[in-house]
């Protein structure tokens, strides 16, 4: 049932290290039988983080910002205040055992969350992630408003999605992001909305049963 997954919020930013360990855990004991799926929103201190596809060559600033590699899918990220993160936490075994189309998935609801806001978020052929067109700034040119990597074990997902709210944006410079050299980085602020953690949480939670009741997938 959708109502029985868990919808966790923390207040303060969360150590990336210490959110990987409680990831993991409760992955294993969804797997077990003895949790809930989860969706966990929270924020992280800045940090880099290395997916398992990441290229040495895009860290352009190892010193600026701990370094941590991680066990997700993707190249590397930045993660940090005024930037929401969404760990899912769910059992694909009662969603088709699709990761593409829960992947997929992922997109639509956050481009349905963006619409509350009167963002148009739009998806990419060969580029995961969520993007936004800015023709103010020449014709084709887009920025990447939110970033997806993720990991599946035994068919329960982990790791998830970043959405910037009003994270600083000047703190990409230090990398390539997603190894993705030719498209920028922005978020509802850049783009001149003033919203809360608060309300994308909200408008996240209103749209969530539509891409992830059981069956959903497939």
């Amino acid at each position: 049932m959708i109502h029985d997954i868990e919808w966790r919020v923390s207040g303060t930013p969360v150590d990336y290290t210490q959110a990987v360990y409680e990831m993991e855990r409760h992955v294993a004991e969804i797997r077990a039988g003895t949790a809930t799926e989860c969706v966990w929103l929270l924020e992280h201190p800045p940090v880099y983080t290395a997916g398992t596809s990441a290229n040495p060559r895009d860290l352009l600033t190892p010193d600026r910002f701990p370094v941590i590699r991680t066990g997700r899918g993707g190249q590397y990220a930045y993660h940090g205040p005024g930037q929401r993160i969404a760990y899912v936490m769910l059992d694909l075994s009662k969603r088709g055992k699709d990761v593409r189309a829960f992947v997929c998935a992922l997109e639509d609801w956050i481009i349905e969350a963006l619409s509350t806001f009167e963002i148009r978020g739009e998806r990419r052929d060969k580029r995961i992630g969520v993007w936004v067109s800015r023709p103010e700034r020449g014709h084709g040119y887009e920025d990447k408003i939110a970033a997806i990597g993720v990991r599946v074990r035994r068919w329960v997902t982990f790791h998830g999605f970043s959405l910037n709210v009003d994270p600083e944006l000047e703190h990409y410079s230090g990398i390539v992001p997603c190894g993705v050299m030719d498209h920028g980085i922005t978020s509802l602020a850049d783009l001149g909305k003033s919203v809360s953690i608060d309300e994308v949480d909200a408008a996240l939670k209103a749209s969530f049963a539509t891409y992830f009741k059981p069956n959903a997938l497939s």
